[in-house]
């Protein structure tokens, strides 16, 4: 059997759990488990992350499946509903919905009283700046004006555009922020994701809403997990299928890229982008093997990769570490020029999936 696996620590997963704990002693955790948990399988992730006080999911679909797994945490939908029918299924299964356009304070008005018998609160989403979601100032605050009016518990959010640098427009946003608060006060809040926890532990306010960290990779560039003491969740393995002898001057892979440059022995092994393993290198990349780095070679194919084990002792059946503890998958993103964030979530369903 090709032996492609994905193995979820879930040990690892508890720990960074804890961690948002300790960063941030007083306020409630969202932990974020849309796209499917980030890669890592919601299945096999929700049960390390009970002890969060809630969950945070893209759209009602995701919800649903945290529910009829049987988690009764309150779940909150960050876009909202798409439509006014999907307001129905959220009553039936208490979700609480963000708002950040007209329409959708309409369809939870029209739902007002269903909604506040089940004590549920209202996201109100505002766009400080990242102008993706959200209602801009002076607008914001007659919605949460209407809102408590009609008797809401109302939740403040936005989302930072740049928490991972120091950006300019991060003042900005805090500033609108702290605002629209004062001039909604009482009012819950909450505007951290991972990189704010970390940056700004005067705004962890009533809610935090870590994603990425939960999962063991970085949301800085200039930082691994280990100046963040977190621990990686995923690792990602494959066996070495095949062994070559390859002379001088010979060609490896798809478009004859590679040139050997001396004598060598490499290996073949089971994985690529029909996987999920990325292909568009823009830097040498490498995958590990007993705790050491191994260059790969050559094009990336759908099923296979090429290493270099010339100064290696290794042999068929082989495991290969893709990511996870020794090489990270942050180094392999950067080697890709994208974001562990977007390795993690386009995994294929190909490779097994396993829970250590």
């Amino acid at each position: 059997m090709r032996q492609a696996t994905v193995y979820i620590d879930s040990t690892a997963l508890q720990y960074n759990l804890n961690r948002v704990k300790q960063l941030a002693p007083n306020s409630k955790i969202v932990s974020m488990v849309k796209a499917n948990a980030y890669g890592h399988g919601i299945k096999d992730c929700l049960n390390a992350l009970e002890a969060t006080d809630a969950f945070g999911v893209a759209c009602l679909e995701e919800a649903l499946e945290i529910r009829r797994l049987g988690y009764l945490q309150p779940i909150t939908l960050i876009e909202g509903v798409f439509s006014a029918d999907e307001m129905t299924q959220v009553i039936q299964h208490q979700l609480e919905c963000v708002v950040h356009h007209t329409q959708q304070v309409e369809w939870l008005l029209a739902h007002k009283d269903q909604y506040q018998a089940l004590d549920l609160k209202v996201w109100v989403k505002l766009n400080s700046g990242m102008n993706r979601l959200g209602f801009k100032i002076p607008e914001i605050i007659n919605v949460i004006q209407r809102l408590k009016a009609e008797g809401f518990s109302c939740v403040l959010t936005m989302h930072f555009a740049n928490a991972d640098t120091d950006h300019p427009l991060n003042e900005q946003q805090k500033m609108q922020f702290l605002q629209v608060k004062q001039a909604c006060e009482p009012i819950l809040t909450s505007c951290c994701n991972s990189a704010a926890i970390y940056r700004y532990p005067e705004l962890h306010f009533d809610f935090v809403r870590p994603g990425i960290m939960l999962y063991g990779a970085s949301p800085f560039a200039d930082k691994n997990v280990e100046a963040l003491d977190l621990k990686p969740v995923m690792t990602f393995s494959a066996e070495i299928i095949a062994l070559n002898q390859i002379q001088q001057g010979e060609y490896v892979g798809y478009g004859s890229t590679y040139v050997a440059t001396q004598d060598m022995t490499i290996a073949i092994v089971s994985i690529g982008y029909g996987d999920g393993y990325p292909r568009a290198y823009i830097k040498p990349n490498f995958v590990a093997i007993h705790d050491q780095l191994i260059p790969v070679i050559g094009r990336v194919s759908m099923d296979m990769i090429a290493i270099d084990i010339s100064n290696l002792n290794a042999e068929i059946g082989t495991k290969v570490e893709l990511w996870g503890n020794t090489r990270l998958v942050d180094d392999v993103a950067e080697a890709n020029g994208t974001i562990g964030y977007e390795l993690l979530c386009r995994l294929s369903q190909r490779p097994q999936r396993r829970l250590n």
